[in-house]
């Protein structure tokens, strides 16, 4: 059925005028993002067609890039950019409103809060930083390397240059493990070591390297690697 032969209280725009935004489906939201069908599939079919590729699951579809999503049939490269850039969009309000709730930080959870938006559907491992005032709250938040599927490069250089360059108190570091899989490497260790060592030198607080995986992380600190 396409949608101009719906009754017109059932199509997505309507519904969404009359009856609010949340009392749309994950398919009539994605239909208003995709905006129309094609000769043979509605708008609110090619939508469930694509939740279907991602085993419904929301956050799958998150992960997914224009590549893939141009493999679903009635899909093209504008319709695939809509829903990468709404999905992308939607990371970041994720990531900017725990941002604001966590704005001073109280334990190693708060960083993972922050931080895990950014990271947590990447596919290549990604190295933060959170610059923090004297009150420990954040002033910024900075990309410092973004790598492949197993490494960052991550050189002192670079990742205190932000926090001097802003006259940052403190800060945190973090990355992920698109594995999943929080474990700290030998890299890891060796790489939080030598990030110490320059903040003593240098008198920045370096305060915790977070590790993030799939719903869970490490916290160096807590690892008793800053002891």
């Amino acid at each position: 059925m396409q949608i101009k032969e719906m009754p017109e209280h059932e199509r997505p725009q309507e519904k969404l005028l009359y009856s609010g935004v949340s009392g749309l489906s994950n398919s009539e939201l994605l239909a208003l993002i995709i905006r129309t069908g094609t000769k043979e599939r509605s708008v609110i079919q090619l939508a469930e067609d694509v939740l279907s590729y991602a085993s419904v699951n929301i956050g799958n579809l998150g992960m997914a890039d224009v590549n893939e999503l141009t493999g679903i049939d009635g899909i093209g490269i504008s319709k695939a950019c809509s829903i990468v850039a709404s999905m992308e969009l939607a990371k970041r309000f994720t990531s900017w409103q725990a941002r604001n709730n966590f704005r001073r930080l109280n334990s190693s959870s708060d960083v993972a809060e922050i931080l895990k938006e950014d990271m947590l559907h990447e596919k290549r491992e990604i190295f933060m930083a959170l610059l923090l005032n004297v009150k420990l709250e954040i002033e910024s938040k900075i990309i410092i390397s973004i790598g492949n599927i197993d490494a960052a490069p991550v050189h002192p250089r670079e990742v205190f240059r932000p926090a001097i360059r802003k006259g940052a108190a403190a800060m945190i570091v973090a990355h992920n493990h698109p594995s999943g899989d929080p474990s700290p490497s030998e890299e890891d260790k060796i790489v939080t070591t030598r990030l110490r060592e320059a903040a003593d030198l240098l008198g920045i607080r370096l305060l915790d390297h977070i590790i993030i995986g799939d719903g869970r992380y490490v916290s160096m600190r807590e690892k008793g690697y800053f002891d």
